[in-house]
């Protein structure tokens, strides 16, 4: 007679997990800091998928570290399948021999380390995700058996308050808990009275009041002490010959000091352009201090956020027509729904990159380093299953040649994906290369793909100290390529120009040098910006903005 199939299997696994933990969990769901090693013990088998909640800001930092405290005779082989692996901790367990795989988004500083790994055979990386593409596969096949994660706040019955810094929080715990997984949280403290409740009790097996806050990363802070002019003359091409010339309302800005400078030169030389009103009106963006004189001058509308920003807390509770916040005042920010707007909803993505081949493709990942990509190919790329029109959407798929080859007359507009960067990068590296190092890290990695960021039939703009290559004008490859040679510099690449060539780009406005767009290289100076320093941000702000301390030199 055949067996009857159990339907609960997963249920009964993890009530046999929960049994073996539940003398280390007390009223209200609190763990001692002394128990979390072996409640992990407990609750965690070899060979799961863990999630670390290692976003690119908020970090479950204390039970990453536990985590590695594990006696890897008893837990071993697992699969880390998380946002983002920019704690050291997040890497040890590799060493330790406690994970074996992992799947994620974004390396940050340990992305020299990640890449050692991949080489030493200590690490199986399954792929280098973007943040929406690993968020639904954690609702597929890479649902995470135990999350451990962070809030602010607990109350005594277990409700979690996240706060200014919700991130990727909300994603993980549904995919962990309605798949029978288990989701343990640390937290700054326990109170009697949350400011609001963020993820219900029922949702979460197990609460510690770890032993100091967890750590957050100021990602996306910039001292505008440090943007160059060479940034600022990238920064005015990109408003004159980008955002003036599409009027682009909807934008994420990625990060970096080139977009640092557009943001602080709205107020300027972007007033003077008569840009204000017509541009940057609605954005999906941190909380970002350099906008804070753009927000302050009346340019922006709305802003939702992937994150917070350390600092930037009373400023956001103090902009609430501009930021979304909750009934406490503090931010809201959700990592999957602003990588979701970020997906359909903008008509344009600014980043930079560390590597362009001469086809267009751009890529992060390089030999030594595989930094990730975060949410940069999700929004760096045209989204098909876009159905409304903006003029600036309108207008960059008009002037694609070969938007209607498959489609016939049906008109289709375009997302404008811009990649702005100086020709030689940190340690005078070419950014410009015949082909990607990502070719040589799928092989070190064994994957079928090399990780590129964004492919460049996506890629509509580049944006160099030589010029505009408005690749989206190109009629065929052979066009395209000249044009990343125009603006290519002094690398191999750039040296491969042909002079009557790159004239007849820009004749045909494919190319635009800064003199085509009327801009004066020499006018490209620091005293354009609206803030100089990081006490000018504080001043625009009215004394809101406080900056973490390595930002403070008074």
């Amino acid at each position: 007679m055949k067996a009857e199939r159990q339907w609960n299997t997963l249920e009964r696994d993890t009530a046999q997990r929960m049994e073996a933990a539940a003398r280390f969990i007390g009223p209200g769901k609190q763990v001692k800091v002394e128990d979390v090693v072996p409640l992990l013990e407990a609750v965690v088998r070899p060979g799961d998928k863990v999630n670390v909640e290692g976003n690119n800001q908020k970090q479950a930092d204390f039970l990453a570290e536990a985590l590695c405290k594990v006696d890897p005779a008893k837990i071993h082989d697992l699969h880390m399948v998380q946002s983002s692996v920019p704690l050291a901790a997040h890497l040890d367990v590799f060493e330790k021999g406690i994970a074996k795989k992992l799947d994620f988004a974004f390396g940050g500083p340990q992305s020299g380390r990640v890449a050692k790994f991949i080489r030493e055979g200590k690490l199986e990386l399954g792929a280098i995700h973007t943040y929406l593409e690993l968020f639904g596969r954690y609702c597929l096949d890479l649902t995470p058996r135990v999350s451990l994660i962070c809030a602010y706040e607990a109350d005594r019955e277990g409700n979690l308050y996240t706060g200014f810094n919700t991130e990727d929080t909300p994603v993980i715990v549904e995919a962990t808990k309605f798949r029978k997984g288990i989701v343990i949280a640390q937290v700054n403290k326990i109170v009697d009275k949350l400011p609001r409740v963020d993820i219900p009790a029922d949702w979460i097996d197990a609460v510690v009041q770890s032993p100091k806050p967890f750590f957050i990363e100021p990602l996306f802070t910039r001292d505008p002490g440090l943007v160059t002019e060479r940034h600022i003359l990238l920064a005015m091409m990109c408003l004159k010959g980008i955002y003036g010339e599409y009027g682009v309302k909807r934008i994420n800005h990625g990060i970096g000091f080139l977009t640092s400078a557009i943001e602080l030169l709205l107020p300027t030389y972007g007033e003077e352009l008569g840009l204000k009103g017509k541009t940057c009106t609605q954005m999906v963006l941190n909380p970002h201090p350099t906008m804070i004189p753009a927000i302050e001058s009346g340019w922006v509308e709305a802003i939702y956020c992937f994150g917070g920003e350390l600092g930037m807390e009373d400023y956001v509770r103090a902009r609430s027509d501009v930021f979304f916040t909750g009934p406490d005042g503090s931010l809201r920010s959700n990592r999957a729904l602003a990588q979701t707007a970020g997906h359909y909803a903008l008509d344009m993505f600014i980043g930079s990159t560390l590597q362009i081949d001469q086809y267009g493709n751009s890529s992060t990942a390089t030999a030594n380093r595989v930094a990730g990509f975060g949410g940069a190919p999700n929004m760096g790329c045209d989204a098909k299953g876009r159905r409304h029109s903006t003029d600036s959407w309108l207008k960059c798929g008009r002037e694609v040649p070969s938007m209607n080859e498959l489609i016939g007359d049906m008109p289709r507009g375009k997302r404008l994906v811009v990649q702005g960067m100086e020709t030689f990068g940190e340690g005078r590296a070419p950014a410009f290369v015949d082909r990607l190092d990502a070719w040589k890290l799928a092989e070190n990695a064994k994957l079928d793909l090399p990780p590129v960021m964004i492919y460049g039939d996506d890629v509509t703009h580049l944006v160099t100290e030589e010029g505009i290559a408005y690749l989206n004008r190109c009629a065929n490859l052979d066009t395209r390529m000249a044009a990343i040679r125009a603006v290519a510099g002094y690398t191999e690449i750039g040296l491969r120009a042909k002079p009557e060539e790159t004239k007849r780009l820009r004749d045909d406005g494919i190319v635009k040098t800064p003199e085509d767009l009327g801009i004066d290289p020499d006018t490209a100076t620091r005293d354009r910006l609206a803030a100089r320093n990081m006490r000018d941000l504080v001043d625009w702000s009215g004394g809101l903005y406080n900056p973490p301390a390595r930002f403070r030199n008074w």
